[in-house]
């Protein structure tokens, strides 16, 4: 949907400018692209574009279709924007049928004002619990970064919170710092401490966890499908 982004995350690396219109030759070309590659699994995400009605959610689903179209054996995961909350936005990507619906929160909510001052950690959360709702059978994720300035004790929270709607994958990896301008990287978390994040969110009844210094979001993403 572009290269330029509606939000202002402060660990995000996209830079400003004038939003375009979508291109509706963008999804077969995503199509050919994985084609190309020969990928078995396409991970599909955007930038967020909260100047669209629908904040790109029919563009979400009709590149599910062109993959889909192309590649019937490849299975597809979306990464998507919040959607500002639309249910209605949210409803079209899962009737696209995606083999996983992801959705990041990013940090934990104290950072929210500092970090992701256009996003809400509440809307994330019921997101990713409507998603549950309204498609049982597809897989929700989500994911955080450590290292921005919180502290142990608030990750704890978060995997409980993820717990409570079932979100089925949880990736949790260390904050890089994409430029001088960007904030400072507090804290490199220990691989040991990554270790027993993993158990923690394993214990509260999360299925898969990938927690780990190198791991994003789209780590390993493949083998939970």
């Amino acid at each position: 949907m572009g290269c330029i982004c509606t939000r202002n995350c402060a660990f995000c690396n996209i830079t400003p400018g004038t939003l375009a219109p979508l291109d509706p030759g963008e999804p077969a070309r995503v199509a050919e692209a994985a084609q190309r590659l020969e990928l078995k699994h396409v991970v599909i995400t955007s930038v967020t574009r909260d100047d669209l009605p629908d904040g790109g959610a029919s563009h979400f689903a009709a590149t599910i279709q062109a993959v889909r179209q192309i590649l019937p054996d490849c299975t597809i995961e979306v990464l998507i924007p919040d959607f500002q909350g639309d249910e209605n936005a949210l409803g079209i990507v899962l009737k696209a049928c995606p083999d996983v619906l992801n959705h990041n929160l990013e940090t934990v909510p104290a950072l929210y004002t500092s970090i992701r001052p256009q996003a809400n950690y509440q809307q994330s959360l019921t997101l990713l619990a409507r998603a549950k709702e309204l498609a049982p059978s597809i897989p929700t994720k989500s994911g955080i970064m450590v290292g921005l300035g919180e502290d142990d004790t608030q990750i704890m929270p978060v995997l409980d919170d993820l717990a409570a709607i079932n979100c089925d994958i949880v990736t949790i990896g260390q904050y890089m710092q994409p430029t001088r301008n960007h904030p400072l990287v507090k804290r490199y978390v220990e691989p040991a401490v990554f270790e027993e994040y993993a158990r923690q969110g394993k214990k509260r009844g999360i299925r898969n966890m990938f927690s780990a210094p190198l791991v994003r979001s789209s780590y390993n993403a493949e083998k939970f499908v």
